[in-house]
């Protein structure tokens, strides 16, 4: 055998040209090979062995590529060191081979940084106060510096010059790169300025009208900012649109753990009246006015009393309003109400007349910021009120609708007697 070996490689060396190609025939068979026995079997063990650990089983290290990226450098390294071996090739050839390999290293070292980057990240983001303080645009900052040091590496290698020349022509490019990275540059102060002032957060419950944007924070990185709107849409804002425009942040809401309600019923003016007797009596039933009409009808006799006695008629005297008793009613129901922070302010107030009637507006606050929650308890709310208005002698204004115009019923018209006739001259 080792004679039949020394035999092809004497007739091998009689052929150059087939010896060359049978030489890069191997290191290309080579380089496959290796980068398949370490792809398949190295780096797929290595996966095996991570993703048995927590940290393997959180962050997904199969998806994420790092160390597939660094596995690539093997056959690169082997057609570099190989290269030179081969005889025969054209030493333009070699420098061409050795230098495309030195970029493809170059190449593959920025993406494993990059995707090592990514997994900080997903790191980070397993911490419970991550959303507090978002990492992502900073190290979107640091992607774009690997990738500069990358292209200026790599177009170094492929000229087979050093670095430093491509870089001393930097400074000339100052302008341009400053012109072409505006809005990186914008972006990465306004991310630092976000996070430095905590204005938003992952999670965040944001109104942007301008944009069209309402619904949650979903995504903070350094361009962009991911807000999920209601109806499950995406808008994608600039970074530096939170800085340079106005927006509303429910944060404060949601960490007060109270939701206002700032609603009005608006009433029929016409039904405001002075209560009598009667009308009190029925008012009396209820457990909420109990106190109110007592302390009320005290107040009001005694300073009724005061009053000469020509001068004790209705019209000089202060009486009690079914509107008056009615606000009073809708205090005590709210202050009563479980669902409603008595810690907060709670008010029931009138508000301007208007040609659409008297609004008299509840503002208080819900035990609960849960969206749908808080629409139950506000519209409990205001179905008894409406529900129990006639019994203080209100009505609810609202402008007539084509069932109100169909049941007006119009007086019948009486019939006009006949016209007296002509009185005809000729025939006399």
């Amino acid at each position: 055998m080792p004679h039949e070996l020394a035999t092809w490689m004497d007739w091998l060396k009689g052929h150059p040209e087939l010896l060359t190609l049978c030489a890069s025939t191997l290191l290309v068979l080579g380089a496959w090979l290796a980068n398949w026995m370490v792809k398949r079997i190295l780096v797929r063990g290595l996966y095996r062995a991570l993703s048995a650990t927590a940290v393997g089983r959180n962050t997904h290290l199969g998806e994420n590529g790092m160390i597939k990226r660094l596995a690539n450098i093997v056959p690169a390294l082997i057609l570099s060191s190989g290269v030179v071996l081969i005889p025969g090739l054209p030493e333009t050839l070699v420098t061409v081979v050795r230098n495309v390999c030195g970029a493809f290293i170059v190449l593959t070292i920025a993406l494993a940084l990059s995707a090592l980057l990514d997994l900080i990240n997903t790191l980070y983001q397993l911490r419970k106060d991550a959303h507090l303080h978002p990492i992502k645009g900073y190290l979107q900052v640091i992607k774009i510096l690997v990738f500069a040091i990358c292209a200026i590496l790599m177009v170094a290698t492929l000229i087979d010059r050093s670095p430093l020349i491509l870089l001393s022509g930097l400074g000339a490019m100052a302008a341009v790169l400053m012109l072409i990275f505006q809005d990186t540059l914008l972006s990465l102060v306004a991310s630092v300025q976000i996070s430095s002032n905590d204005v938003i957060r992952v999670g965040d419950w944001i109104e942007m009208p301008q944009l069209n944007a309402d619904g949650d924070v979903i995504d903070i990185a350094l361009h962009t900012v991911k807000v999920q709107n209601w109806d499950k849409t995406i808008t994608t804002i600039p970074t530096k649109r939170f800085i340079t425009d106005s927006f509303k942040n429910w944060r404060g809401m949601q960490e007060s753990g109270g939701r206002r309600i700032k609603r009005s019923i608006y009433l029929d003016q016409n039904s405001v009246h002075f209560l009598v007797a009667d009308e009190i009596a029925q008012l009396r039933r209820f457990r909420l006015l109990d106190q109110y009409l007592k302390a009320k009808e005290s107040e009001l006799l005694s300073w009724n009393s005061q009053l000469d006695e020509p001068l004790r008629v209705p019209v000089n005297s202060r009486q009690l309003t079914n509107l008056g008793t009615f606000r009073a009613y809708v205090e005590n129901y709210l202050r009563h109400n479980d669902d409603i922070r008595k810690d907060m302010t709670l008010l029931v107030r009138q508000l301007n007349p208007t040609a659409d009637g008297l609004p008299l507006e509840l503002y208080c606050f819900t035990n609960t910021t849960a969206w749908a929650r808080y629409e139950a308890i506000q519209s409990d709310i205001f179905d008894h009120l409406l529900a129990i208005l006639p019994e203080f002698g209100l009505r609810v204004f609202q402008h007539p609708s084509g069932a109100d115009m169909r049941e007006l019923r119009l007086p019948a018209q009486q019939p006009q007697a006949p016209a007296p006739a002509a009185f005809d001259h000729s025939s006399a």
